[in-house]
This record gives C-alpha cells, structure tokens and sequence, in this order.
C-alpha cells in the first residue's frame, strides 16, 4: 500500500490512515498532534514520542511520499512559506525576545524597502485619483479595512471591497486611469487574486500593490509596489509591518495635502460631535 503523495502531509495521512499499520497509525496519529511543530522533529523524536521504533517512521514518511525526515521538515516549512499556519501554537513558544527580534526585523525590512521614494509615489497616487477603492481578500481584508478606514479620513471617495454580499466586480466596473486601487494581498492569496490585477492593468487603473516577499509581481508601468514581510515564530502570520504600512501610506497621503486633508479630518469630527457617535 502506498498513501497519497499528492497535497500537504495532513491530506497524505487522511487519504490512506485505514490502510497504514497500528504502529504507523499511532506515528501518524503523533504527527497530525504536532504539525505546528513539525519542522522541527527528527525521525527519532517522532519515533520516541509515539512510541515506535525509527523504521517505523521511516517507513510511513515513504509511505506518505517522503525519502526522509529532512523532506518532511523542508515539506513542513514549504508549507509555513505559503502562510500555512505550521509552527509553534504559542507566541510565546520560541520566546517573547524572539517574537520581538522578529516584528523588529519585519519593521525594518518594510522600512529600507520604502526608502527609494515608493511610499510616496504610491501616496501621491491615491492623493490625486478621483475613486480609490480598497480591496483585500481573506488574512488581507482587515488590513484593508483598516487602510480604508485611514484613507477616509484624509479625503473622500474611499471604498472597500468586497463589502458583504457584493462581488469585487461591481466595485471594479467603471474605473479607469483616473482612479485609483489599493489591492491587499498577503500570502495565501485566492485563485482569482492574479485575475483581479490583470483586470486593473487591462482598465489601465492605477494600482498600489500591498504584497509579501514571496509575492509574485506585475510588470505594469501603473502599478507600485509596497512589499511587507509578515514573519513570525508563532503558527500565524504577523501583521504588526502591515498595519504600520497602513498607518504609513495614510499619512503620506494626507501630507500630499495637509489643507484639504485637515479640512475634511476638520469636518468629520463635527459631524462625529454634532451626531453624538463618539464618548
């Protein structure tokens, strides 16, 4: 019997777990326990772990597609690489120093990314369009949200989608080279993300690109791109540089014109008093 090869090791173990061996099922069992930490365990741990011996493991890894405990562990971070979340369950399992040093290192890299003039090519952009629409999608949306939320602030005719119940396609139609389309898309993006900038590029629509390294990027002339790295030592993606990035563009946008800027924050927070919304 050989399992599946084909999927991540948790769709290997399911296909084929009735056909696998007591002593390879409780290795299996041990593995699908421990996949935020499996990038980690050599043969020999598993194997001591779930109480079998290391031919045991090592022949359920064959089983599942694996030469040996180093493909498992290349495949687990592979895996982690993709947003997957595969790690330690707890923030604070490789210490709060380490998950410090890495939001520090995020910061850092999304800053010397940003210091060619970037973040100010994209803000004059959106500054001058006459629509900006804000689109993110899954892990992206409240980063989009937010961003939304910010822009709108600093001047008018900010849009986020998809909002509930709408497809993006509504809120792409019409635009054209005189607006402008932040579109968030960290990793793990869906099928359909590539489609949705090719359609930009082909309405000639302005784009900001909010991405992660691993992103790959267009060659359009209109589009800028603003790369955040979302590395952490947990299981999940941080968006600690993505918020920052957030607050970062929101600002430059609205010193591109701090009067008018001034004017609207001016005139929302009247409104905010006079409707009686805010404590």
């Amino acid at each position: 019997m050989t399992a599946s090869t084909g999927g991540d090791i948790r769709t290997r173990i399911d296909s084929g777990y009735g056909e696998l061996r007591p002593q390879e099922q409780r290795a299996a069992d041990f593995i699908l326990d421990h996949l935020d930490d499996l990038a980690v365990y050599s043969a020999t741990e598993i194997a001591t772990a779930s109480g079998v011996s290391k031919a045991t493991v090592s022949r359920l890894f064959r089983r599942l597609g694996f030469a040996d405990a180093q493909d498992v562990r290349e495949h687990a971070r592979s895996l982690r690489r993709r947003g997957v979340p595969v790690g330690p369950t707890s923030a604070a399992s490789g210490g709060l120093a380490q998950h410090l040093a890495v939001e520090r290192a995020n910061l850092d890299a999304l800053l010397a990314g940003l210091g060619d003039g970037r973040l100010e090519e994209a803000a004059a952009l959106v500054a001058a369009a006459r629509e900006v629409v804000v689109i993110g999608f899954r892990n992206s949306y409240p980063v989009a949200l937010h961003l939304r939320q910010q822009l709108a602030q600093a001047r008018p005719d900010v849009r986020i989608a998809p909002a509930p119940g709408q497809s993006v396609g509504e809120k792409l139609a019409g635009l054209g080279p005189r607006d402008a389309v932040v579109l968030v898309g960290f990793r793990r993006r869906p099928a359909g993300f590539a489609g949705v900038l090719a359609s930009l590029e082909a309405q000639d629509v302005p784009v900001v690109l909010v991405v992660d390294p691993a992103a790959r990027l267009p060659s359009a002339d209109s589009t800028r791109v603003l790369v955040c790295p979302v590395d952490s030592v947990a299981a999940f993606d941080s968006y600690a540089a993505a918020m920052s990035l957030a607050n970062l563009l929101a600002a430059a946008v609205l010193a591109v014109a701090p009067g008018a800027g001034r004017a609207r924050i001016g005139g929302i927070t009247a409104l905010y008093s006079e409707l009686g919304e805010l404590e």
